[in-house]
């Protein structure tokens, strides 16, 4: 087995550590990470070899992630069965998230991939992806 090509981390830049927190926290330890360290201006979770950094400090430059702005538009993560999509899918809307693409919903990204698209409200989007259905 080889890591080559696989995602090392991740590293967020919010402008507001505390109001990102919430959501982002929420929905990384529902996906199974553990919070590995913090500092004044940062978190860090990792699930794995894989880690994810939040941070915000005197070089971050504008109140909100565009995620139509060039650059990062969201983030995927595999998120289990279907109900299991749909159970955090439903849940994440009391943590901060927003479910785009309601009216396509679970089909946003067509009709052979199951997924939730979520908005939290510092304007960062993560899709969850279910596993691909049993034969």
């Amino acid at each position: 087995m080889t890591s080559r090509g696989t995602l090392h981390h991740l590293e967020l830049w919010v402008a507001d550590l505390e109001a990102a927190r919430p959501s982002l926290e929420w929905l990384l330890v529902a996906l199974g990470y553990r919070l590995a360290d913090s500092w004044s201006t940062g978190l860090s979770w990792e699930l794995g070899a894989t880690y994810v950094v939040v941070e915000s400090g005197p070089d971050v430059r504008g109140e909100h992630h565009d995620r139509r702005a060039p650059g990062l538009n969201h983030v995927a993560f595999h998120a289990g069965s279907r109900a299991d999509v749909e159970d955090l899918a439903r849940e994440a809307q009391s943590q901060g998230w927003s479910l785009l693409f309601e009216d396509r919903h679970p089909y946003a990204g067509g009709r052979d991939h199951y997924a939730a698209y979520l908005e939290n409200a510092t304007g960062f989007e993560v899709e969850l992806v279910a596993s691909p259905a049993e034969p």
